[in-house]
């Protein structure tokens, strides 16, 4: 993969109030394309908050939101995600009575000019099908895609909301910790799914992720947020070894490794 100055996505100056609490205050960061761009900070930072104001789902109190040179700041979710910008949570959001093949094949469908015809035969959409095979295989849930989602491991889950983000091939993932509740066996697996599809090339990858050694191991740029403000940002070496950063989001309890 060859790394670009180009910037896809940035914020200026974006603050969220709510009433006295103000939940994110004047962030500025410049995402760039193709990179995995991870936002880290303790409880109560306001990386959700930030999220939801990237991807559409909180209008911001002051400031803008650019995506490819264009002015997002007051489009809704609906319409972010026809840009390009897909966007996970972190509670499992997938549709528990289907199985894994309708889940990606609606999600694939949700874009196209066929979004509301619910009720045709499934073989009205080749060039959906065709779209839902290629990213079950992406996501490694080949075997499962007759399986209904409620029934697969938690694991397989997320892997399977990772699919429905993927389906509308958006260029901007944000993805809010997409390892909760996962068992620590299974993290490596889905942080390296993860890792491939950002390394295709056409790909980038913002990522909220408390786990420091998924982090640190697959960052290109981190950005540290503490008390709704950037307090740090850079290369996961260089976030390694500010002091600031391990005074305030690590209390000075132990030291973040590379």
């Amino acid at each position: 993969m060859t790394m670009t100055t180009e910037i896809i996505l940035e914020t200026q100056n974006i603050r969220k109030q709510f009433g006295a609490l103000i939940a994110v205050d004047d962030v500025s960061i410049k995402v760039r394309k193709n990179s995995l761009h991870a936002i880290i900070g303790p409880n109560g930072a306001g990386k959700t908050t930030f999220f939801n104001l990237l991807s559409g789902n909180l209008e911001p109190t002051s400031g803008k939101v650019i995506y490819k040179g264009r002015d997002i700041t007051h489009q809704p979710v609906h319409r972010t995600i026809h840009f390009g910008i897909g966007r996970s949570f972190q509670i499992t959001n997938i549709f528990p009575n289907l199985t894994v093949f309708e889940n990606i094949r609606l999600a694939s469908q949700a874009l196209g000019s066929d979004n509301f015809k619910f009720w045709q035969a499934s073989s009205h959409f080749k060039k959906y099908e065709e779209r839902t095979w290629h990213v079950i295989e992406t996501v490694g849930l080949k075997e499962r895609a007759q399986t209904l989602a409620r029934t697969l491991p938690h694991g397989d889950q997320r892997k399977l909301e990772l699919g429905m983000i993927l389906a509308p091939d958006p260029e901007v993932l944000l993805l809010d910790e997409p390892t909760a509740g996962m068992a620590s066996e299974q993290v490596p697996e889905l942080i390296a799914l993860i890792q491939g599809i950002q390394k295709q090339g056409n790909k980038t990858v913002m990522l909220v992720e408390h786990n420091m050694n998924v982090v640190m191991s697959v960052s290109d740029a981190i950005t540290v947020m503490h008390q709704g403000m950037v307090l740090a940002e850079g290369t996961p070496a260089e976030i390694a070894a500010n002091k600031e950063v391990q005074t305030a989001y690590l209390g000075g309890l132990y030291e973040l490794n590379v």
